[in-house]
């Protein structure tokens, strides 16, 4: 394995915009829910006229769907992913529209038979049944409680009761039934993370920038150097990633 040094100065200086993982191939590796949330997505999209991505990244997940109905937007909040969303899905005939976190949707009511996401940092549930057509389906991939904890705690030390119950499955459901949405389903997976050199978990932190949220290599330096220290003599470290599956309908 190559030095701290150098791998700590590699992963500070790698672009992190959009949601492609490639760089992580093999340096660290991550279980994937048996539903196949890509398969389901397409399959979504192949079945419909009109819909909507929130938080779609890089879009690189729509892209994956070979099939994409006539009518296709998705919605993005940080520059860099919108400007490789549009790159990357402009060919294509979908539309990028820039929105903020937490901001109202700037579509009309009733526009999309379908609105999906895959990890949206928070759920905006009145605003997408707002804009669900009356038998409209929503279809998403959300993070769940506790997810990647090991690593996160490792850095900010042991979260509150209140932190780890952040993200549980009965939140989006009492969220989604608030807003007059019916849930069909939620489905939990916990899926094991490794990360085999202290790049990987850089890399990871600047890109997933809520985890950590005033991560920087010199603020975290002992406990990254203790952290390559336990890699190097254990073979990786391992944390542990939670993913929930969750449909529901906007009732006729």
């Amino acid at each position: 394995m190559r030095s701290y040094d150098e791998l700590i100065r590699e992963a500070s200086q790698v672009d992190v915009s959009g949601w492609d993982f490639s760089w992580l191939d093999g340096r660290a590796t991550e279980e994937r829910p048996g539903w196949g949330y890509s398969g389901l997505l397409a399959d979504a999209l192949r079945g419909v006229d009109s819909a909507l991505d929130l938080q779609t990244g890089g879009g690189e997940v729509v892209d994956s769907a070979p099939v994409l109905p006539p009518h296709l937007v998705v919605t993005e909040g940080w520059p860099p992913n919108v400007t490789a969303a549009r790159k990357r899905l402009g060919p294509r005939g979908v539309r990028v529209v820039a929105v903020d976190e937490g901001a109202a949707l700037p579509f009309p009511d009733q526009t999309f038979e379908l609105v999906t996401a895959r990890h949206p940092v928070a759920s905006d549930w009145p605003e997408i049944a707002r804009v669900l057509r009356p038998g409209g389906r929503y279809l998403a991939q959300h993070v769940g409680p506790e997810s990647a904890f090991e690593l996160i705690e490792w850095f900010l030390g042991p979260l509150s009761d209140e932190v780890r119950d952040g993200r549980h499955s009965r939140h989006d459901r009492a969220g989604a039934t608030a807003a007059g949405l019916v849930v069909d389903e939620i489905r939990s997976a916990r899926c094991r993370m490794e990360f085999f050199d202290i790049g990987a978990v850089v890399y990871i932190l600047r890109k997933c920038v809520w985890w950590v949220p005033d991560f920087t290599v010199g603020r975290y330096a002992a406990r990254l150097r203790d952290l390559d220290t336990a890699i190097r003599r254990d073979g990786s470290f391992v944390a542990h990633s939670t993913r929930l599956l969750v449909r529901a309908q906007l009732p006729r």
